[in-house]
């Protein structure tokens, strides 16, 4: 096996064997969309941090990420390194030894440019691709998952009031804003990130198309569900689809199907709207959005993480 950059001249290569494993994942998520190309292929190509694994002259695997970044995960002080959904991807024969030898060298640049967090998206039914990263140190850290805009089954919730904010109510979601940051603060997330000020709160829910749909009791918000315009992968784009970016419920009003109540509303809208398909992402640590995404949302995507020492740095 040879281990080489990958390059511009790579791509169509590559992009037969992404469509592959993601034809493969769609066998199991009949949501996911058709598609006929991997985006941004090419410009990964670019940054030189991708490699591509020959056999005989044939490629037989890639793997690329974007460019470095600084705060990985907005709540770290480490450079961070990501391949999103598409970006690598081998042939079913030999996969895992293919995937081991091309992290080795790519993890090889990677840590040349500072990037001690390591993050790779992988397709989330392929279980033994999954634990090889886990061999080499990596731990599951976000999900995304897809649903069609359909309603759930769940009951009636009596004594609140489901409606969509206008543009000039969304500052009222901001106490709920600084609780879901408190509420990342805790075991087991520990993730201390800045939630902003509400200034700086409100011009952010103006951007990729923010609406909010909350729950009201006595006029009172209690639970919100801000939708925007793209999601975290290329499939979650699109006129017919629309993404989950934020939600939050006070835990006094847990357990009443409160929740399911504003899905349901939300859908309804949306659905009215001519949008076919909703989607989520949500961090694999958080057990209350883990339980209640996988029960209504089909996951399509595992992405694993890796933090390495940062003094190894100091060698190079």
């Amino acid at each position: 096996m040879d281990i080489l950059t990958f390059e511009k001249k790579h791509v169509k290569e590559a992009m037969e064997i992404a469509l592959a494993s993601y034809d493969d994942e769609r066998q199991y998520v009949k949501e996911l969309p058709q598609v006929c190309n991997i985006p941004d292929l090419y410009d990964l190509a670019g940054n030189g941090l991708g490699v591509a694994a020959f056999e005989n002259e044939k490629m037989i695997g890639f793997l690329c990420c974007c460019e470095p970044f600084d705060n990985a995960f907005r709540a770290t002080d480490a450079r961070g390194i990501f391949s999103p959904m598409g970006a690598n991807a081998a042939v079913s024969q030999n996969r895992l030894k293919i995937y081991a030898a091309m992290y080795q060298a790519a993890g090889e640049k990677w840590v040349k440019v500072g990037a001690v967090s390591h993050a790779i998206c992988l397709y989330a039914h392929d279980g033994e691709l999954q634990q090889q990263f886990f061999r080499y140190g990596f731990g599951l850290r976000c999900l995304d998952a897809i649903r069609p805009m359909e309603p759930i089954d769940c009951k009636p919730c009596a004594g609140y009031d489901f409606i969509e904010l206008s543009k000039d109510e969304y500052h009222s979601v901001y106490p709920l804003h600084l609780a879901l940051y408190r509420h990342y603060c805790k075991s087991p997330f520990f993730m201390n990130r800045n939630p902003g000020t509400q200034e700086e709160f409100t011009v952010s829910s103006m951007q990729d198309g923010g609406r909010y749909f909350v729950a009201k009791q006595n006029g009172n918000i209690c639970a919100f569900m801000k939708i925007s315009v793209p999601g975290e992968t290329f499939v979650a784009t699109g006129n017919t689809y629309r993404h989950i970016r934020g939600a939050y419920c006070l835990p006094e009003h847990r357990g009443k199907g409160l929740y399911q109540n504003l899905l349901n509303f939300t859908i309804s809208v949306l659905r009215r709207e001519g949008y076919t398909r909703l989607g989520v992402d949500f961090e694999s640590f958080n057990p209350t959005a883990r339980g209640f995404w996988l029960k209504y949302f089909d996951a399509y995507t595992n992405s694993v993480v890796r933090r390495i020492d940062e003094r190894i740095t100091q060698l190079r």
